[in-house]
C-alpha cells in the first residue's frame, strides 16, 4: 500500500493543477474525501453510468479518470445536470473518492501527448513555446498523406478517421494534440508541420485549413485511451504493489456508409 499523498505529490511533479489549460477545467479531487493509504485504483477516461457497476464490484480506494469527473463548478453542474448529481451522489454513497487529470496531464511530460507522439514513433520531438499541451515530431521516413491517415488509425486502434488532404502530398512533420485542439492547426503550420492531428473540429476550422492548404487528420476522442496505460506505468512506478484496473469502456459511434 501507498500513501494518496505519496502519489499526489509525485504526480504533481508532472502534471501540477497549474498546467490545466482551461479557466474552467477544474482538476484534481472531484468529489469525496482524500484517502490515507492506498492499495486499488480504477482508471477510465470518464466516470460514468456505464463504469459505476465495475466500481461498485472492484471496490478500490480511489477512482482517477482523464475527463473531469464534474466539469465546471459542482454547484452549477449539480444543479442544471441532473443525470451527473444523481451520479455523483450515488458515488459519494459509495465513499470512494474521484480524482482528475485532464489539461494538466495533456501539457505535462510523460502524459497524454507524449504518450501519443511516442505511439507513432515520431523522433525529434519538441513542445512549442506558444502551446505546451502540444507535441511536433518527425516520422522516421516520410508517408503519402492518405498513407499516413491509415497509419494513424492502425496506431491508435479507431475505426475511422477523417483526412483533410489540402496541403503537402508527403508527410514527414507531424504537429499533436489529443482529444479536442483543431484550432491548433495554425500554430502547427506555423512550426512548418505537413499536417496536424487533433479531433472534433467544427465545420468553419475545416474550411479554414481547407483554405489554408494544410493538412488536418480529425481523429475520434477516444484516441485518448492511452491514458489508461500509461497513467497505469506511472502509478506501478511509485508502487508495483498497486491493484489497478483499467477500464476502455467508450466505444466509437457507428459509421454508416
Amino acid at each position: 500500500m501507498i500513501e494518496m499523498n505519496e502519489i499526489l505529490r509525485n504526480l504533481a511533479k508532472s502534471f501540477p493543477k497549474r498546467y490545466a489549460k482551461l479557466n474552467h477545467d477544474r482538476v484534481g479531487l472531484m468529489t469525496g474525501k482524500k484517502p490515507g493509504k492506498v492499495q486499488k485504483i480504477f482508471l477510465s477516461l470518464d466516470m460514468d453510468w456505464e463504469t459505476l457497476p465495475m466500481v461498485e464490484k472492484f471496490k478500490p480506494d480511489v477512482i482517477i479518470t482523464h475527463h473531469p469527473f464534474i466539469y465546471g463548478t459542482r454547484a452549477r453542474v449539480l444543479k442544471y445536470d441532473e443525470s451527473k448529481r444523481e451520479l455523483v451522489e450515488r458515488v459519494d454513497k459509495l465513499g470512494i473518492p474521484v480524482y482528475s487529470y485532464h489539461t494538466n496531464f495533456d501539457t505535462g511530460k510523460g502524459g497524454m501527448n507524449d504518450a501519443l507522439t511516442k505511439a507513432l514513433g515520431l523522433k525529434n520531438v519538441y513542445t512549442p513555446v506558444k502551446d505546451m499541451m502540444m507535441r511536433i515530431g518527425e516520422l522516421e521516413s516520410p508517408k503519402q498523406a492518405e498513407e499516413f491517415a491509415k497509419f494513424a488509425k492502425t496506431v491508435f486502434n479507431v475505426d475511422y478517421a477523417l483526412l483533410i488532404n489540402s496541403g503537402a502530398k508527403m508527410i514527414k512533420k507531424v504537429g499533436i494534440i489529443g482529444g479536442g485542439g483543431s484550432r491548433g492547426w495554425r500554430l502547427a503550420k506555423e512550426e512548418g508541420c505537413d499536417i496536424y492531428i487533433s479531433g472534433d473540429a467544427p465545420h468553419h476550422v475545416r474550411r479554414d485549413i481547407v483554405n489554408a492548404k494544410f493538412n488536418y487528420l480529425d481523429m475520434p476522442h477516444e484516441i485518448e485511451k492511452i491514458f489508461m496505460p500509461t497513467m497505469k506505468e506511472i502509478l506501478l512506478s511509485f508502487d508495483p504493489t498497486l491493484e489497478i484496473m483499467t477500464v476502455d469502456h467508450e466505444k466509437l459511434p457507428k459509421v454508416i456508409q
